[in-house]
């Protein structure tokens, strides 16, 4: 593992670094006053929101919250985690990164990665070159030509062709150095123990190179011209290559657009290359295993819709379940997921050579949202005129339910079970915890009306009936705000943790990111002279931060130091005002607790005061 960045280095960094040449690169940004501004790139618009101050070194988009520094941006656009960040920012100044003492750098497997990168781009040069020179060529070219692809998508692709034979590429990296050992750790090669010898993985098939972000090859994928099996075949997991994480696809299409809204995945790479060569750019396909959360994390930070195509016959049916499971606990509120059901024995290669462009586009556009699917789905079979029915029902579909994010999808798919069972939040509550189906999400605001339930009689078994008042849900609303608030006055001035109560205090504050708080004050007070470079240098290898740094990332953006306000006296006011929530947060606990268990009497008395005093 490299060893750590010395802060003094990244603050020298940032201070020659001008954000308006980095994002001026990337986002075509024109003079307004004394800032810049532009098309957002996050996120589609046709008026510029996107602004970028030379003055502060920080940009920020008024229509969806994007901001930070040079380093944030180049993270969020370019994909990169926070040490390569640092290294395409320094190529920029001319700087070289350091490494302090004490965390050594692993330089051996820093240069196996680079050359095991080099190979895999020379195999790639080499694969495209067969495409051209090889004298076995004319099966691959034809093969191309009657799924009718051009040049210049294959080339845009990057699609080559291995060889029949068991040494090509081995002979072809003859002059190479412990060539044999570096194609075995790059996966293409194969170790033969019972002859002790070694041969091409890859023989007589279409190659198509998979891609990271930035362009660089770290696998292959590879369809059969023969009768050999399987039909397709890929790099195994290496070092620089994981199924789990990458998608074909994903780097063409973002070359080709910068400004994607929709992103479409189907299976397999033929599909990818068909559809762009019919002028559909945003397709993308998983790499032999079904969607996994990581692939749908990672495109939702890309774009606010994802469509999943699936052949129409029963394996369709069930891939897509599978899928609808996996999007459930990733989905939140301003995001997207729906489901494309192709015609039997078509997929999106050969219905869209049938169709054209817009007979399929408008297929997309028919496509079941998340939420119609789910229901479709659960009540296919199902037979709803029975109590019984509408059990099996509840039971398989709550569950499902309660993994997703809180927000107000969650809430309206609730609404809609209460629909079809005939039953109430209420009564749906005895089954499963409804605090945590039906909490709305911090990014959207809570119902504005609420009707007030009877006072609770505690002579009675069951629990206490609760609702939130307008006053109390107002409060929760103002609370999330200051809870960001705080956040951003701290990583904007680090210092001022040191004036703030000690971070224990916090911890029984039951809000939206309270534990992000928690965790920033923790910090700053333990590590006095931090700044927000030293943090991320420290969360960045610290897997139980890393969900905290995108919270923060997406924090950052604000700017709560308006006019002439002094940053001290507002982050003490806004802190006391959050600490005045821990009342909010015993209420919580007690309200959970008594749908689960008996209170103690004195439990009860409690509860009936802080329920007065919230009606007060």
């Amino acid at each position: 593992m490299a060893g750590r960045i010395p802060q003094h280095f990244i603050d020298d960094l940032l201070a020659r670094i001008n954000i308006v040449d980095v994002i001026d690169g990337r986002v075509k940004l024109k003079r307004a006053g004394k800032n810049y501004s532009g098309l957002c790139p996050f996120h589609k618009e046709k008026s510029p929101s996107f602004s970028v101050s030379p003055d502060k070194q920080f940009y920020y988009c008024f229509g969806c919250g994007a901001g930070g520094n040079a380093l944030g941006f180049l993270m969020e656009y370019d994909r990169l985690n926070f040490p390569e960040a640092v290294e395409e920012l320094a190529k920029l100044a001319g700087m070289d990164v350091p490494r302090e003492e004490g965390r050594p750098v692993d330089h051996q497997r820093e240069q196996r990665l680079k050359r095991q990168f080099e190979a895999l781009e020379q195999a790639n040069t080499f694969f495209q070159q067969q495409l051209r020179q090889s004298p076995e060529r004319e099966r691959a070219v034809n093969y191309l030509k009657q799924r009718g692809l051009s040049g210049q998508i294959a080339a845009a692709f990057g699609i080559g062709y291995a060889p029949p034979g068991w040494d090509n590429l081995m002979n072809h990296f003859s002059a190479v150095d412990n060539a044999t050992e570096l194609l075995e750790q790059s996966g293409m090669v194969i170790h033969n123990e019972e002859k002790a010898s070694h041969y091409d993985r890859f023989r007589d098939r279409i190659m198509f190179p998979i891609r990271d972000v930035r362009g660089r090859v770290l696998g292959f994928g590879g369809r059969v011209l023969g009768d050999d099996k399987p039909k397709y075949l890929n790099s195994p997991e290496t070092p620089t290559f994981h199924k789990g994480r990458e998608l074909y696809g994903l780097y063409e299409a973002r070359q080709h657009s910068n400004h994607l809204d929709r992103l479409l995945i189907v299976e397999g790479y033929m599909d990818v290359v068909s559809l762009a060569q019919h002028g559909i750019h945003w397709s993308v396909a998983t790499l032999g295993t079904a969607t996994t959360a990581q692939h749908l994390e990672r495109l939702f930070k890309l774009v606010p819709e994802v469509i999943f195509c699936f052949d129409g016959d029963q394996a369709g049916r069930t891939a897509a379940l599978r899928a609808l499971h996996t999007t459930l606990p990733v989905i939140k509120d301003g995001q997207e997921a729906r489901f494309l059901f192709l015609p039997d024995g078509e997929d999106p290669d050969t219905l869209v050579r049938q169709e054209g462009e817009a007979a399929f586009s408008e297929r997309v556009t028919q496509a079941l949202p998340l939420s119609e699917f789910f229901f479709k789905s659960l009540t296919e079979d199902a037979d709803l005129s029975s109590m019984d029915g509408r059990a099996r029902f509840s039971n398989t579909a709550l569950p499902l339910i309660q993994s997703m994010q809180p927000g107000l999808l969650k809430q309206m798919m609730m609404d809609r079970i209460c629909e079809i069972t005939g039953l109430s939040l209420e009564q749906l509550g005895s089954v499963i915890d409804l605090h945590q189906v039906t909490q709305p999400s911090q990014e959207q605001p809570p119902p504005e009306q609420y009707t007030p339930s009877p006072a609770p009689r505690y002579d009675e078994p069951r629990a206490p009936s609760y609702e939130p008042t307008p006053q109390r849900q107002s409060t929760r609303q103002q609370s999330r705000h200051l809870v960001n608030q705080a956040i951003s006055i701290l990583l904007h001035q680090p210092s001022l943790a040191t004036q703030a109560p000690k971070a224990e205090e916090f911890v029984l504050v039951d809000e939206p990111n309270i534990s992000v708080l928690t965790h920033l004050l923790e910090y700053l007070q333990q590590t006095p002279g931090s700044s927000l470079g030293t943090l991320l240098v420290d969360w960045q290898d610290d897997d139980a931060r890393r969900a905290d740094l995108m919270l923060l990332n997406e924090i950052s953006h604000l700017d709560p130091i308006l006019g002439n306000t002094n940053a001290a006296s507002l982050l003490q006011d806004t802190l006391k005002r959050i600490l005045a929530r821990r009342e909010d947060a015993q209420l919580d606990q007690l309200l959970k607790k008594s749908r689960q268990s008996p209170l103690t009497s004195e439990e009860k008395q409690t509860l009936q005061q802080l329920l007065i005093n919230q009606r007060n």
